[in-house]
Order: C-alpha cells, then structure tokens, then sequence
C-alpha cells in the first residue's frame, strides 16, 4: 500500500507542478528565486536527460512502457521487500510515469526547475526527473556492501 501511495503522490505531484508552470508561465520565461543559484524556466523537453535524444518522443515513450514493465516485473528478483526498496521502487516509477503522462499528452516533457552557479548551468529539470534519479541514487546506495543485507539462504551455517 506504502509503494502504491507515494507511487501516486509524487506522480501528482509531479503533473501539478507541471501544468502550473504550463499555466502561468510563457515558454523560456524565467523567474529568478534565489539571485545567482536558482530560476523557474519554462523549457519543453522533448528528448531524454538534458534534451539528449531531441525529437524521439515515439523512442522514449516506447523506452518508458518497456522500463515500467521491466521494474515491475522484475522487482522481487532485483529488490527485498525493505523500506528503503519500497521508497526506490516507487520513485523511480513514479518518475518515469510522470514525463510518460507528458510526452503522451503533449509530445514533450515539461522542465522548469533550473540552477545554475555563476557562468556554469546545469540542465533544467522536473518532478519526475528527480525521483528517478533519487530512486537511482537509492538503489545503487542499498546495493553497497556497506548497505546490503545477506539474504538468510545465503548465510554462514
């Protein structure tokens, strides 16, 4: 129930930050929030992570159905039945659900959050894209020796 319910919020969460950038703000438009660090920038992504890929929206869409099917078909081989696989599961579904919804929708992804620090700008980005890469970032995390707990049939006798 946990994976099902953050599934949802962020995904909610993701399509409303959305759809109020897509309302209130023209496209390219820039709204400054933290002076030399941080802007709101209305950018219509329709390629992959930092508009690689520009143009293949079908590709994508394709990629992502594939992705959602793979994780969850594949999930109880790949993740224990842990908090933190819970919360990793969700995010990253949830991220791929979300620029999903868009690309089907509107044949681009929305990209608003954009920080930058001093002439260096890094990619503006969504929702969506930062629960991937968090889900990500958590999976490789509880794959480390450091994390990683054995699984009882494979313990010392």
């Amino acid at each position: 129930m946990l994976t099902l319910s953050l599934i949802v919020v962020v995904t909610l969460l993701d399509q409303v930050t959305k759809e109020l950038i897509r309302n209130s703000f023209s496209l390219y438009e820039q709204l400054e929030v933290i002076p030399g660090f941080f802007q709101i920038t209305y950018i219509r992504n329709t390629g992959a992570a930092w508009g690689m890929l520009a143009g293949a929206g079908g590709l994508l869409t394709i990629l992502s159905i594939v992705m959602i099917i793979v994780l969850v078909s594949f999930r109880r081989h790949i993740m224990y039945d842990s908090l933190l696989h819970k919360i990793t599961f969700s995010l990253m579904i949830s991220g791929i659900v979300g620029n999903l919804i868009d690309r089907v929708r509107h044949g681009y992804v929305v990209d608003f959050l954009d920080f930058f620090v001093g002439t260096h700008h890094f990619p503006a980005f969504n929702v969506a894209d930062s629960a991937i890469c968090i889900g990500v970032a958590l999976y490789i995390y509880s794959q480390t020796s450091f994390c990683q707990k054995t699984k009882p049939e494979e313990s010392a006798v």
